[in-house]
């Protein structure tokens, strides 16, 4: 499958872009949900649309309480199921006895190690069989994704990426959630911004980049953990 799969869709709308996809012959999408904003926007419109989109998430087993209970309040509030994948037990279980429990404090290269058994390993089996990938990326998130557009070629994974919220603006997801009365992670009203596991995330300070409260302790080039590449 190429980049232009989806050249015939008007992108402007999210509920009839989505729809259009899945309605395209041969699609087979997944939406990977961290339960942010954003992806709480893409995950009602896939719900209250029935749309045949399997969404699922990842739980690092590092996760902050208040994520276990936006899932959970998620999965009531619709009635939908949301498939939950876990790193490999014998791989963690590995990384953890010969480097210990907090390794991605000492380096980039533990913590991009850890970062793989946790999320990466996991995000790969859950887009096995899938040649449609649905993101909550957005441009205001960093400098490496101000240049994404909503369709994109992964070529490492030789699927189509979809970035459905990648012209939105901040307010225009906090409206989306506000007016439709979407649940949503309470820490994002303090200060946490980009969600991700518990040790590795912190409150962003006013002015501080998108995703300064992501790896606060390395340099602002290093903010991506291996599943967007």
């Amino acid at each position: 499958m190429k980049p232009d799969f989806f050249e015939h869709i008007n992108t402007e709308n999210i509920t009839n872009l989505l729809t259009e996809m899945t309605e395209t012959p041969g699609v087979a999408a997944a939406f990977s949900t961290s339960m942010s904003l954003e992806d709480q926007v893409i995950t009602d419109v896939i719900f209250k649309n029935n749309l045949p989109i399997r969404v699922f998430t990842l739980d690092t087993g590092r996760l902050f309480n208040e994520s276990y209970s936006v899932l959970s309040s998620t999965r009531n509030h619709y009635g939908k199921e949301i498939e939950t994948y876990y790193p490999d037990a014998e791989a963690l279980q590995e990384l953890i006895t010969t480097k210990g429990p907090n390794l991605f404090y000492e380096s980039v290269e533990n913590r991009k190690s850890c970062c793989h058994i946790r999320k990466v390993e996991p995000l790969n089996r859950a887009l096995s069989g899938v040649n449609v990938w649905i993101t909550g990326l957005r441009a205001e998130h960093s400098d490496n994704r101000t240049g994404l557009s909503v369709f994109e070629w992964d070529a490492s994974r030789q699927l189509t990426k979809v970035n459905p919220l990648i012209y939105w603006t901040t307010e225009d997801v906090r409206s989306y959630i506000r007016n439709n009365h979407v649940p949503y992670n309470t820490l994002q009203d303090k200060g946490f911004i980009s969600l991700g596991c518990q040790p590795c995330t912190r409150a962003v300070k006013e002015g501080e980049p998108f995703r300064a409260g992501r790896w606060w302790w390395e340099d602002h080039s290093k903010k991506e953990c291996g599943l967007h590449t």
